[in-house]
């Protein structure tokens, strides 16, 4: 049992595209940041961003952010609709979500962290989105748009490849304060990343992928907004990541424990855990504190994946979710995790 899924259909230079704040209206609140990010998304794919109402309300209420999604979907010029970044409050913003605008001219759709729930939605639909792409994080701050953003961006937006995610070799968990006028020049801190780790089988398997921010995924499940057959993952790929709330390794195995209850984890055939933030602008660790941070989560989903599927391929630190640079995945589209090569792939067709 699996979900028919719709692929929507690329943009092309010169087409329209919605740029809508269905959480926090970060754009309201940093509006030079958000100005940077629309400039460098025409320059990168000759695409016109379009904003409504809410893109810029601070505080606008789930039903009239709703509105603006509806619209977006609705419109036949709208050729794509981008988030601006995420939030904590989407899941109240869906219910006033209409399918019929969705199913009939099915577009790609770009978000991630709170974004997971319309992604979820989009997914119950049968209609593919992407997993990552906020304009306010990976866009407008610092001196220009990482290499790999840029490519898995046109991919989602225009030319549908196939492409290797690979590791850029560094990482920043946050920028600088959009506030301060070095975050439309600078990169945050960086610093060297670890490889990746593989476990499971040393077999290939592509998938079509569900998942998200597993903080988000938790409340979706508690909401009752995920199929009560969990075989419709079978054969996926399950995505899974942490937030800038910085959870502890052991809050995030617990929700995998709870993920292996619901039936989700021996349905699916390879689980990809992303590279964790470890700091925000209230919490500084060291880069010791850092690593074993990282560690400790890396080796409590494992543990708990194996337990529950010892025939899942696992990779744990790639470059997704809360992270920069940041790879935009396919959600709903197919992902080939690749344990005999350690290599993974992503279809953006």
């Amino acid at each position: 049992m699996t979900v028919a899924v719709k692929y929507p259909a690329k943009a092309v230079p010169g087409d329209k595209v919605a740029v809508l704040s269905p959480s926090f209206a970060a754009p309201g609140f940093a509006p030079e940041v958000h100005e940077q990010a629309m400039e460098r998304l025409a320059r990168l794919t000759g695409l016109v961003p379009v904003e409504y109402p809410t893109t810029r309300q601070l505080g606008a209420a789930p039903r009239e952010r709703a509105r603006d999604l509806n619209a977006a979907f609705a419109d036949p010029q709208i050729r794509a609709v981008l988030a601006t970044i995420g939030g904590e409050d989407q899941i109240t913003v869906v219910p006033h979500l209409d399918p019929e605008p969705v199913l009939a001219d099915p577009k790609p759709f770009l978000g991630y962290s709170d974004n997971t729930n319309i992604l979820n939605w989009l997914w119950t639909n049968g209609v593919a989105g992407y997993y990552g792409g906020s304009t306010q994080v990976q866009l407008g701050p610092g001196p220009a748009v990482d290499d790999v953003h840029a490519r898995s961006l046109r991919a989602a937006l225009l030319t549908g490849e196939r492409l290797e995610v690979t590791e850029p070799g560094e990482s920043e968990d946050l920028g600088k304060d959009w506030k301060d006028p070095a975050a439309l020049t600078d990169y945050g801190d960086r610093e060297p990343t670890e490889p990746w780790t593989w476990a499971g089988p040393a077999r290939t398997v592509t998938g079509r992928t569900w998942g998200g921010c597993i903080e988000v995924l938790q409340w979706l499940l508690t909401a009752g907004r995920f199929p009560t057959d969990p075989a419709v993952l079978d054969g996926g790929v399950l995505l899974l990541e942490s937030s800038e709330e910085l959870i502890p390794a052991r809050e995030f195995g617990l929700i995998v424990r709870s993920l292996g209850e619901r039936g989700v984890l021996e349905t699916v055939d390879a689980v990809m855990v992303a590279r964790p933030p470890t700091s925000s602008f209230e919490v500084h660790p060291s880069s010791a504190e850092r690593a074993s941070k990282r560690a400790e989560q890396r080796d409590v989903a494992i543990e708990t994946v194996q337990r529950y599927n010892p025939d899942a391929v696992v990779v744990v630190g790639v470059p997704f979710g809360h992270t920069r640079p940041q790879w935009i995945l396919p959600h709903g589209g197919l992902v080939t995790v690749d344990g005999t090569e350690q290599r993974v792939w992503a279809d953006y067709s």
